[in-house]
């Protein structure tokens, strides 16, 4: 595939307006990206608009943004693009759909108003972040790939080299812990 610059120096092509910042980044992160949107929306044509769409979103805030760790700063746009995409084909038919099962999975632990203001949703995301920083890495590793990824159980569970059930049960229990861990830092569930 050739060099791949590094993130540092693709960040300073975009506070140099330099529009090879885009190019670069497509060349280094664009699987991700592009398999990041097809998991949650199912659709090439779609995926590659979000893929698109990261980009343009991600030179229309750096500068002044400077983001940390620069893959999961585009994942966490890919991502949002995606899931506002996939809300917006299935506004009136929540069907069978991959994610509206992750969602429905987490709607059992997490209010729906926690996710509506953007305090709340840092504050629960802080609360999340420290949640599993405490579980096991197998699980932590499971718990992300399903929710944040939207990998299928089947995926994981070939990924961790795992039955399907015993993936299913691992994450039905770190929802539970989740949620009892909501309800203790005060979070309505």
């Amino acid at each position: 595939m050739g060099y791949l610059m590094e993130d540092s120096t693709i960040i300073e092509l975009y506070f140099d307006r330099n529009e090879d910042a885009i190019v670069q980044t497509k060349n280094k992160y664009g699987r991700m990206l592009s398999s990041i949107s097809m998991r949650i929306l199912h659709s090439l044509e779609d995926a590659d608009e979000c893929e698109n769409d990261t980009y343009l979103k991600t030179w229309n805030v750096i500068p002044p943004q400077r983001p940390d760790i620069f893959s999961a700063f585009l994942s966490r746009i890919v991502r949002n693009l995606s899931l506002d995409r996939y809300d917006m084909m299935h506004a009136d038919k929540r069907g069978n759909a991959q994610v509206g099962v992750l969602l429905d999975e987490l709607a059992e632990v997490i209010a729906d108003d926690k996710a509506g203001d953007s305090d709340s949703a840092r504050e629960l995301s802080e609360i999340l972040n420290r949640f599993l920083s405490e579980q096991k890495e197998l699980t932590r590793k499971m718990f992300i790939r399903r929710y944040y990824f939207g990998y299928s159980v089947a995926e994981i569970a070939e990924k961790y080299d795992l039955t399907e059930s015993n993936v299913k049960m691992t994450l039905l229990r770190v929802r539970n812990k989740l949620k009892d861990y909501l309800e203790k830092e005060g979070v309505t569930v």
